[in-house]
């Protein structure tokens, strides 16, 4: 255990699996009280089981992000309970394969949902703590490099992560002067059970293969890890990040520049 997070009350919004994972276990490891909200009781149970195992401080929650009213309630039994808020990760999302055309209205509003309410939602509540509380704060948002940059059929998950993005520019202008720092991360393609799943549903027979051709399409030539994606999620959120406002981080092995 180590101490840079101690004192700090941390939200990590789908924060019992895959990246999410990865960040909450960062944050409890460098001692911050972590808080992590999910639809997936038993996966939340266990990571708060090794987290706890670990030496570490964590909470959990079963919370729609989608549900403003659902956010509010559990958002802020947390700032009761815990006496503020410090630190918010908008993890949460849920993603979709599909262009312009094989996107339904329905599938694409689904998206939009989650992945863009989700986030506006969090951040109403979360702000709102930060300001009364006049403590100031940090949040960061999980973008994506398709905010910035299209790969094949994903149209509604990048109409997604483009306005996560916007948010996120939004919230470091209208609150800097609140000593609020708002940032994102835009990771490329990370190694999660999702991938895994993907290559599974879509690919039968041929997941050696299909995993190989997605890991190459990297610069970098390899997927990330949940790791390397959590360790430039506490960068942007310590102390040694407090310089750094309204920017968008990629995390994506040379996908955005040197493809």
């Amino acid at each position: 255990m180590r101490d840079k997070f101690t004192s700090k009350v941390v939200i990590v919004t789908g924060g019992a699996s895959g990246i999410g994972l990865a960040i909450s276990q960062g944050f409890a490891a460098e001692g911050a009280s972590v808080e992590i909200l999910d639809l997936n009781r038993s996966q939340m149970e266990k990571a708060a089981r090794d987290i706890r195992q670990q030496g570490g401080e964590v909470g959990v929650s079963v919370c729609d992000v989608a549900n403003a009213q659902e956010v509010d309630e559990v958002i802020t039994a947390i700032r009761d309970r815990r006496g503020g808020i410090d630190i918010l990760v908008n993890n949460a999302g849920i993603a979709h394969v599909g262009n312009a055309m094989t996107t339904s209205a329905e599938e694409f509003e689904r998206i939009q949902h989650v992945n863009v309410s989700g986030v506006a939602n969090c951040l109403r509540c979360v702000l709102r703590f930060m300001v009364e509380d006049d403590r100031g704060g940090v949040i960061l948002n999980l973008a994506s490099t398709v905010a910035v940059s299209a790969i094949k059929d994903r149209f509604a998950y990048s109409a997604s992560k483009g306005a996560v993005l916007a948010m996120t520019y939004a919230v470091a202008k209208d609150f800097i002067e609140h000593k609020v720092r708002c940032n994102a991360l835009l990771p490329g393609r990370v190694h999660t059970p999702f991938v895994d799943g993907f290559i599974k549903k879509n690919y039968p027979g041929k997941e050696k293969e299909k995993f190989k051709e997605l890991s190459e399409a990297q610069p970098i030539g390899r997927m990330g890890t949940t790791e390397e994606i959590a360790a430039a999620a506490l960068f942007l959120c310590s102390d040694q990040a407090s310089f750094i406002t309204g920017t968008a981080m990629p995390v994506d092995g040379g996908t955005l520049t040197i493809r």
